[in-house]
């Protein structure tokens, strides 16, 4: 939905005021981004600044700062501060260090000609651009400021070396950067322009992108009912628009691919999974003119308490894993993971649900190997082995606390994680502390006995996440 303008002469008692109209508690907050939405429309003088704090600080201070001594090893359940098992701190950068503001959504990219990993990390006002190629040293190259304004939501996907940034809450638009200028910098950090922008649109919640397609779509956005908004990026600095799919409403989030999994009838197809807040809804995207809905689950949780934020299909495609954001606070249970069988895409059918050992709101998942890592707010990063998924059985193999103040449903530490380096190294984006540069101590073991080249070590063939 379009937000209303708002004017900077906020105050703590409206907000204090808009969250009791919501029936919601301060103390603990239901799904950011659900409250985030309510807000702005019982609270419209509410700045953006002002909804990040209200929506993800529990009246906390947002930001923290914290200074890291060199690397250090988890031994005995700490690795300096920090609460973990089985994940080692290598570097970190607090929010002042990136261009400041509050941190958010994440991504990442690894230059084709250098090799170099670069974290790419929103913030409330930019996108920061972090060589971590040495993790232990990680190197800020600079700022992409917003197109237009501070916004508390920003996300960013990359395609054909260019990083593609929306934002919510404001008439961003989406901001095309050529990824290949950060080989150029020589004197960081630089405060870098767009190299194209795409006014299609103005808020989005989240871009997805299907890189064998080249073709992104925003989603929660100010258009299209906030679904699918399908856009041509093959040229990447003159997207077009291609499609549209509104017929399920809000999509909050989405994993779209070129399905390569067990449903027969769907190989070949591109297929987009879409997180539609009260559904999981499946949509075949092939024809951009005519997209079809194939299959939509309305799942029930107690008392109506659910809210489906992000998911993301295991390396087979046979499964959908699942984090909903309203559930832990309506219900009061410990963090709760979904887990849907969806080799028949016409037909899905949900598993069960696995709980955690503690209390934490979940909000972004992804899948490499036979581990899902989870940003768990509170709880900071969850590594979980996906052990019989039939059974939704899940196993704790590891963690690493972002936020060792507290545990329990705050929407305080980690937003965001992004494991698909080929370094083994796990980034974690922190709303309140920045950057967090971890090692699981076992890192994912990839099958490769029968594997092409495996004789030889040759592993270049191999593509990416």
């Amino acid at each position: 939905m379009s937000n209303p303008t708002r004017v900077r002469t906020p105050s703590a008692l409206t907000a204090l005021a808009a969250l009791f109209t919501l029936g919601l508690s301060v103390v603990a907050p239901a799904g950011a981004c659900l409250l985030a939405k309510r807000l702005r429309v019982v609270a419209p003088q509410l700045t953006e600044e002002e909804v990040m704090l209200y929506a993800h600080g529990n009246m906390q201070p947002l930001k923290v700062q914290y200074e890291l001594a060199g690397a250090t090893t988890c031994v005995d359940g700490q690795a300096d501060i920090y609460p973990c098992d089985n994940v080692d701190l290598l570097g970190h950068l607090n929010l002042s260090e990136i261009g400041g503001g509050d941190g958010n959504d994440l991504w990442g990219w690894t230059d084709p000609v250098t090799g170099a990993e670069i974290a790419i990390i929103g913030r409330s006002n930019g996108t920061a651009f972090i060589d971590v190629s040495d993790p232990e040293n990680p190197v800020y190259l600079g700022n992409l400021p917003s197109h237009s304004g501070s916004s508390s939501w920003r996300d960013i996907k990359t395609f054909a070396d260019h990083a593609f940034v929306v934002a919510d809450g404001q008439p961003h638009g989406i901001q095309v950067f050529d990824l290949t200028q950060l080989r150029s910098v020589t004197n960081p950090p630089v405060t870098f322009s767009a190299t194209a922008h795409f006014g299609g649109i103005g808020s989005a919640h989240n871009i997805v992108i299907n890189e064998d397609t080249g073709f992104a779509y925003a989603v929660g956005s100010d258009n299209c009912s906030g679904g699918l908004y399908m856009v041509d990026i093959n040229t990447p600095t003159t997207p077009t628009f291609a499609g549209c799919f509104s017929a399920d409403g809000y999509t909050h989030d989405a994993q779209c691919l070129t399905y390569n999994g067990p449903d027969t009838e769907h190989v070949g197809k591109e297929i987009c999974f879409a997180s539609n807040e009260d559904t999981v809804t499946i949509v075949d995207v092939s024809n951009k003119s005519n997209p079809a809905q194939l299959a939509r689950d309305d799942y029930t949780t107690p008392g109506g308490f659910h809210y489906a934020h992000q998911g993301w299909l295991t390396e087979d495609q046979r499964y959908f894993v699942l984090d909903d954001e309203f559930d832990e606070f309506g219900q009061g249970h410990n963090t709760r993971t979904y887990v849907w069988d969806v080799s028949d895409l016409d037909a899905p059918s949900l598993n069960g649900t696995w709980d955690a050992a503690g209390s934490s709101v979940d909000h972004n998942q992804y899948i490499r190997g036979n581990h899902t890592y989870q940003a768990n707010y509170a709880r900071g990063l969850r590594i979980l082995e996906l052990t019989d998924l039939d059974n939704a059985e899940l196993t704790e193999t590891g963690f690493f606390d972002t936020h060792p103040e507290s545990d329990g449903n705050s929407t305080n530490g980690a937003w965001s994680t992004y494991p698909f380096f080929a370094s083994g190294i796990v980034l974690v984006s922190d709303i309140n502390r920045g950057l967090f540069i971890l090692r699981p101590q076992e890192e994912e073991v990839v099958p490769l006995i029968f594997a092409d080249g495996f004789e030889t070590g040759d592993v270049s063939q191999w593509s990416n996440p």
